[in-house]
């Protein structure tokens, strides 16, 4: 009844213990998980995990942190990685200002790219963005990515960016940081989203909601994001769950 729409299962943190974990996920009542790899590493061990596991689908694209060592060989692989029934999406792509390891306008030429990629394989997006709000938006408008549409992952800004967004035919997706104390700003837009488009994620092994905090974030643990929208919203938890997986499935073209 829950959909974990971004998750990082391929990453090393569960190279250990990955079966464990989703097994947890399955006995929390998570019915789908979608892993994102982003960047040659990650993409392969998607790849083999949605063949491992029916329930499991993958979003294949590059960081805008690693933009600087795509080439346009990567790009090829992801267009033709994109043709399988089980890969849903193109990215997580996007804007990192935060991090200086590659120049922005590399970032914004791979971001880019990755969009016309997505409108050319005709699949939604999924889209990074951190302290590089207006370019974003700007390139998103620009590229026309609205003909795909997409998500916002990890959504912590205003309602008014939210709004932009939404009408550029993407859906807004909270994680761990909504069930924070301290989170003001996406507890009041969490509010404010219309239903049809919330979905909910982890980003798992990061950003672990409330009461884990500080631990390993897993795909079990984003009923604890639909619990806290629930209560911020005033409807059920079975409500949350179950519209944020119909959002999930029809966003990524799920039956």
């Amino acid at each position: 009844m829950l959909f974990d729409t971004h998750a990082h299962l391929n990453a090393l943190q569960y190279e250990n213990d990955v079966e464990e974990v989703i097994q947890r996920a399955l006995d929390e009542g998570v019915s789908e998980i979608v892993v994102v790899g982003f960047d040659r590493e990650t993409i392969e061990r998607a790849m083999e995990l949605i063949e491992e596991y029916d329930f499991i689908y993958a979003a294949i694209g590059w960081h805008p942190v690693d933009a600087i060592d795509m080439t346009d060989k990567d790009l090829q692989w992801i267009r033709e990685l994109s043709e399988h029934p089980k890969v849903v999406a193109i990215g997580e792509m996007g804007l990192d200002y935060y991090w200086d390891k590659s120049p922005k306008d590399i970032q914004k030429e791979v971001f880019r790219k990755q969009i016309a990629l997505a409108k050319e394989v005709k699949l939604p997006i999924i889209i990074h963005n951190r302290d590089a709000t207006a370019d974003v938006v700007a390139i998103l408008e620009e590229e026309g990515a609205s003909e795909v549409g997409g998500i916002m992952h990890c959504f912590t800004g205003s309602l008014e960016v939210a709004k932009q967004c939404m009408d550029m035919n993407f859906y807004i997706s909270f994680g761990g940081p909504v069930t924070f104390k301290n989170a003001k700003k996406p507890k009041e837009v969490v509010q404010e989203i219309p239903l049809d488009r919330l979905l909910i994620e982890t980003d798992c092994p990061y950003l672990t909601p409330h009461p884990f905090r500080g631990k390993r974030n897993e795909p079990g643990y984003v009923k604890y994001v639909a619990e806290e929208i629930a209560k911020l919203r005033n409807l059920s938890y079975e409500e949350i769950a179950k519209k944020t997986s119909d959002n999930g499935k029809k966003i990524f073209g799920i039956k």
